[in-house]
């Protein structure tokens, strides 16, 4: 394949450069023989997005969402590769459950790149076997939304990790703190007379998990961070040369608790970490400009519409957001707050190729998989959540108008996703 006369976004350099991209045997290749050819004129041709925050669901949850339409869903957003959590049912903290994601039934059009579960069952407890889950394909550990609460426990994971080279993924909250709070803690919750979520419960994890790793010297990634001080402590941690890494969300970066008041108790609004301030927002933009912030991940947790048709108390937390990625960001990052593209692009790309370890992902160099995102900066449109390729519509983003579209998602050189 040639992909001809499209603006070419370097996000490790941060440059843009009109050139042609040439693909052979599924690697970004140097221009040889008779090739197919696309047409870029117009738009951006950037390394595939990568996602290493997303719920598939599958095993054992398909009515929401399946490896097939989630994947879907991912190269309608542009992403190439998803890291698939393993809250699934039965838990994947196993060889057979991580191979079992990874097999060509499943019906993916992305890279699946699973993470298994830190401890067996995602209980805290008993941990997992770390090389086997490695020698299966899975890229890290994490027990995600049952956090690994004591310290011993959280010691021995990181130690084990560092062993095998795995990261090790934190879903940053103390559940002690947090039990029956369907939002953030604030005058927002206290007007709407629901129970609030501390900041701190997710600073304290934070604080705790960043000790354990600069005494053990393994890699700590934080899952959705989203507060002001969590973020303060990844900057410290990374000013004294602690391997820490963390991701925060399209939600959290648009999003504040006045969405809950706003849309009277709309259930999309709820999501864990929950929206937080406008201070904790604007916090995390700042991380995103002086690069404390390593990776925009979406994580996707899609539920049936019947699960979000109930009382905001009971409704289950999560939303969809791989379609919608782009065009959010785009707006807010680039338009509104002038974020440079091939800086955006990065966080999308480049920054969770890092995070993960890979050198040969989130880049467009010669011999690079050629995992390809074209999409059109300037475009504007309306974010429909009926016309996602997602199994489930729980977005609380319906009607927004995005900037930015995705026209063309390439995965190995064969094309995954395509709109005229």
């Amino acid at each position: 394949m040639i992909i001809r006369n499209g603006t070419v976004v370097d996000a490790v350099n941060g440059t843009l450069e009109k050139r042609d991209v040439f693909v052979a045997a599924g690697r970004i290749s140097t221009k040889s023989g008779d090739q197919r050819e696309l047409d870029a004129s117009g738009m951006m041709v950037a390394p595939g997005f990568i996602d290493i925050h997303v719920h598939l669901r599958e095993p054992g949850q398909q009515h929401k969402e399946t490896i097939a339409s989630g994947t879907r869903a991912a190269a309608a957003g542009g992403f190439t590769s998803v890291c698939c959590m393993p809250n699934t049912a039965p838990v994947n903290d196993s060889v057979v459950v991580t191979r079992w994601m990874q097999s060509p039934d499943r019906g993916a059009v992305v890279n699946v790149f699973p993470i298994a579960a830190a401890t067996v069952g995602s209980m805290g407890n008993e941990l997992t076997h770390y090389a086997a889950l490695l020698q299966a394909g899975a890229i890290a550990v994490t027990d995600d939304g049952k956090p690994i609460l004591e310290d011993h426990v959280m010691r021995e994971c990181l130690k084990r990790a560092k062993d095998v080279g795995l990261p090790v993924i934190q879903h940053a909250e103390d559940t002690r703190l947090t039990q029956h709070a369907p939002m953030n803690a604030g005058p927002v919750a206290l007007r709407l007379g629901l129970k609030g979520w501390p900041a701190y419960a997710e600073t304290s994890i934070v604080e705790r998990d960043i000790a354990l790793a600069e005494e053990t010297g393994a890699h700590l990634h934080v899952a959705h961070l989203s507060t002001a001080g969590a973020l303060d402590a990844v900057r410290r941690a990374k000013s004294r040369g602690v391997h820490v890494t963390c991701e925060v969300t399209p939600h959290h970066l648009v999003l504040t608790e006045e969405c809950v008041a706003r849309t009277s108790y709309d259930t999309n609004c709820k999501m864990n970490p929950p929206l937080r301030s406008e201070h904790d927002r604007l916090a995390l933009i700042d991380g995103i400009f002086d690069g404390t912030v390593d990776a925009i991940a979406t994580d996707h947790a899609p539920h049936g519409a019947h699960e979000k048709a109930v009382e905001f108390d009971r409704a289950p937390f999560g939303i969809t957001g791989l379609e919608s990625a782009l065009g959010l960001m785009i707006e807010e990052l680039h338009r509104l707050r002038g974020l440079p593209l091939p800086r955006l692009i990065g966080l999308l790309t480049s920054g969770p190729a890092s995070v993960m370890g890979w050198t040969h992902r989130g880049n467009l160099e010669i011999g690079a998989h050629a995992d390809i995102t074209i999409f059109d900066p300037r475009e504007t449109w309306k974010y429909e959540s009926s016309r996602s390729l997602s199994r489930s519509h729980n977005s609380p983003f319906e009607g927004f108008e995005m900037r930015g579209r995705v026209r063309h998602t390439i995965v190995a050189g064969e094309s995954v996703f395509s709109v005229q």
